[in-house]
């Protein structure tokens, strides 16, 4: 396994953990569960752990496909800086969740209040991850990339389009 492999194998736990994390924590929070509240911190904080391994095999994996044919350095940088803001937020979540799981099992009065901003933050690392994928993919698939829709476009609008059910016309 090459530092790029790692990196694509590792990436999707801190996007997939903090939507299990949150279903887990809401559904503490309606059936009144400490142990799935408990649950929750416990996979955000697992989730920020995973956060710290993919944003550390990042510059390796770039070092190991920047010079492969059909990568663009733009879209390398566009990834490395969200995934950085992503990673900030995690860090924050995981802290805030440990905050979380301390105050649950002292039974804290202010515990329910770190359990709202965990969910918000959960939220927001959601937006983010969601961006840093994108922005991942868009590196070796150039068919996700926002130009690609434009050059779909372009072929559907373009002089090729003559049939009537709107079905492009493919001529060899």
């Amino acid at each position: 396994m090459n530092e790029a492999h790692l990196h694509l194998a590792i990436n999707h736990f801190p996007i997939i953990l903090p939507i299990v994390g949150l279903l887990l924590l809401i559904a503490g929070g309606v059936l009144k569960s400490s142990i799935l509240k408990r649950t929750a911190y416990v996979i955000y904080i697992l989730a920020t752990l995973f956060t710290i391994v993919a944003f550390a095999s990042g510059e390796a994996a770039e070092d190991f496909i920047e010079n492969l044919p059909g990568i663009e350095e733009k879209y390398m940088e566009i990834h490395e800086e969200t995934a950085e803001t992503f990673a900030l937020i995690m860090y924050l979540l995981g802290g805030v969740s440990l905050l979380g799981l301390w105050t649950s099992i002292k039974r804290k009065p202010f515990a329910k209040p770190i359990g709202y901003l965990t969910i918000l933050l959960t939220i927001i690392a959601l937006l983010y991850a969601k961006q840093t994928a994108t922005t991942g993919g868009e590196i070796m698939h150039a068919e996700i990339r926002s130009t690609a829709a434009t050059t779909v476009h372009d072929i559907y609008n373009g002089e090729d389009y003559n049939e009537p059910s709107g079905t492009p016309a493919f001529h060899s």
